[in-house]
């Protein structure tokens, strides 16, 4: 996979106050989730990836070139802010079609590329006769979305574009960015939904304080996490036998039953050994089992580690 931003030695400081502190980082091809509390830095990330703000310090490239006051790069990236940054007054079709003339469309290519965006990201054709200040927060946001794809672009940046949709809604934009990258456009998502990006997104970038506390696949940051344990929990009819067999079998850091749900919760330190005896373990116990979850392997898991460590 081809790198489309580094980040090299990066800080961002506004005053006294520290938005990015030397971060260094890349983001390969692909959908890349950006994570991280309020305050974390995603929003100066975003802001300098897309060339409104300039690094105090350090590089940082987008498809190899520096964002800040470069249009070559600038015209590669599709933006969708977290504000509603949308004229009230202006209906989306005739919004789209000023912002395509003026990405040097034809008038009728425009328009007809501002309809097809419109139907692409679900906004109703009811609606368009409307101005978008009548428009709810959802709808606002679709808008947005057909707007930063207006001139297509090779990356998408998008800063909590699930906000104000529906359940409906966000699987559907869920699918048009799963759409997108199938077709060769990379996207970066900034949310505060981790159920969704762990659903949605190949590689994360995990943020805190302004520093980058853990970047790459999901299976890469447990790796990468000291005294990371897998934390399982196993519905079956006998689970105090299961917990002592467990137990013998030396395999056990913790555990916590619930004799009257058939629930018996434990964490292992080898997670790999562990897997790789765990049904020969089973079968050998005779305890029939109903349900498996693995705790630990959740985003909302990962994102509580990498940010109290």
């Amino acid at each position: 996979m081809s790198t489309i931003i580094q980040g090299g030695e990066l800080s961002r400081w506004y005053g006294m106050v520290m938005g990015l502190n030397n971060v260094t980082f890349t983001i390969e091809a692909g959908l890349t989730g950006l994570v991280g509390p309020n305050g974390a830095g995603k929003s100066t990330l975003i802001e300098i990836i897309t060339g409104q703000l300039q690094p105090s310090s350090g590089t940082l490239t987008v498809f190899g070139e520096a964002p800040w006051n470069n249009p070559a790069v600038l015209r590669r990236i599709g933006y969708c802010p977290e504000g509603e940054a949308i004229p009230k007054d202006l209906r989306p079709l005739d919004w789209l079609t000023g912002l395509a003339l003026l990405a040097g469309l034809g008038r009728r290519e425009a328009r007809e590329r501002s309809a097809a965006l419109l139907d692409q990201v679900g906004l109703p054709r009811v609606h368009w006769g409307k101005r978008m200040g009548q428009y709810s927060k959802g709808m606002k946001q679709r808008v947005k979305l057909a707007q930063g794809l207006l001139h297509e672009p090779d990356l998408l940046v998008l800063d909590e574009p699930m906000n104000g949709l529906d359940p409906m809604g966000r699987q559907e934009v869920a699918n048009l960015l799963k759409q997108l990258v199938a077709g060769g456009v990379s996207v970066l998502i900034s949310s505060h939904i981790l159920a969704e990006m762990e659903a949605l997104c190949q590689h994360l970038l995990v943020l805190n304080w302004g520093r980058i506390l853990a970047s790459g696949a999901q299976k890469e940051i447990r790796g990468d996490i000291k005294n990371w344990s897998e934390e399982l929990s196993v519905r079956c009819d006998a689970p105090e036998r299961l917990a002592r067999i467990l137990f013998e079998a030396e395999v056990l850091l913790g555990f916590d039953l619930e004799p009257a749900t058939g629930w018996l919760h434990f964490r292992v330190r080898d997670a790999a050994a562990f897997y790789r005896g765990w049904t020969a373990l089973l079968l050998a116990s005779g305890v029939r089992v109903y349900e498996v979850r693995s705790e630990s392997r959740s985003l909302k898991n990962i994102f509580d580690k990498v940010t109290t460590t």
